[in-house]
């Protein structure tokens, strides 16, 4: 991996770009609990105030991220009210013009949140601030999130991971809702940043201000907490669905559910699947095709299509 070749302020000045997830149909379903809406954000306009009283030189900028849209909300280089009522009033229009987009669309349960769109334009706003002068704070990406992992921005979502790895910036996530992101899971794992979800949603500050709050020079010196396991499982690119077992081009490196005569990616023909052997049943193979028989053999699979990735844009 090439670092990016850049000079920074000092070792604890800070670059902080916060994903809020602002998701309603996630929020509506969280009403029957304790930890609604206002008082997340709550915990996150204390959180942010700490941030920026540690060091009069950080920066904070925060990204609601929608079921609809997402958009900057808060700026702190750039904001001269206060930062309660700047971010209050722009994360307020924000979320009323995403309800109003989201009415025209009929939702089955909590629904998924825009999070390749924000970690796209967390990335955007890093590259700007990397080729706006020689000295620039170390910048990291933390997400705030709730809902449920979209199968559908799979793609985009590895995108972004891939890019922020490549850019040396980490990942953090703080994962709010009743299940694990396996997205934020590899992108925390991929980019050296902390994964955490919390076990008691009203202590979100003490959580947010002992691990998230510190800086990456800081960081070697303590013992953060680290993921018991990964989610590796991909999304195929046909239906969007999280698989074990699928099937891979050889040309592309595209995954899918199920066997087709022909790569919709790349347009290769494929051969006839292989009928399994009932005395190799235990023994870990692939077919013609790429069908793989073992989980562990798709996420070797998954890990060779990084690499390829990666080398592909370095070869640029």
């Amino acid at each position: 991996m090439t670092p990016v070749s850049s000079k920074l302020y000092a070792d604890d000045v800070s670059l902080l770009m916060v994903l809020v997830d602002t998701n309603p149909y996630f929020w509506s379903s969280m009403k029957n609990t304790a930890f609604t809406f206002p008082k997340f954000i709550s915990h996150v306009l204390a959180f942010l105030n700490s941030i920026l009283l540690l060091n009069q030189m950080n920066q904070v900028v925060v990204i609601a991220t929608g079921y609809n849209s997402c958009d900057y909300v808060f700026d702190s280089s750039t904001s001269s009210m206060q930062r309660a009522e700047c971010l209050l009033e722009k994360l307020e229009d924000f979320v009323d013009k995403d309800e109003s987009l989201s009415q025209e669309d009929s939702v089955d349960g909590v629904g998924f949140s825009l999070l390749s769109g924000s970690l796209s334009m967390a990335l955007c706003y890093i590259q700007r601030v990397f080729r706006s002068g020689p000295l620039h704070p170390q910048p990291r990406i933390l997400c705030l999130h709730g809902s449920p992992d979209g199968p559908g921005q799979y793609v985009a979502v590895m995108n972004s991971i891939f890019s922020a790895q490549r850019s040396m910036v980490p990942i953090d996530s703080c994962v709010i809702g009743s299940q694990h992101s396996a997205f934020l899971q590899q992108a925390s794992y991929i980019t050296g940043g902390v994964y955490l979800k919390p076990q008691v949603s009203d202590g979100l500050f003490q959580y947010l201000s002992t691990v998230f709050a510190t800086d990456l020079h800081s960081r070697s010196f303590l013992q953060l907490p680290r993921p018991v396991g990964v989610d590796f499982r991909a999304s195929c690119f046909c239906h969007k669905n999280t698989i074990d077992m699928g099937f891979i081009c050889s040309v592309c490196l595209s995954i899918f559910c199920k066997h087709h005569k022909k790569c919709s990616t790349c347009g290769s023909n494929f051969g006839e699947a292989r009928k399994q052997d009932p005395s190799a049943s235990d023994q870990r193979r692939t077919s013609d095709d790429g069908y793989i028989k073992d989980e562990s053999k798709l996420r070797l699979m998954i890990l060779d299509y990084v690499s390829a990735r990666r080398k592909r844009k370095l070869r640029k």
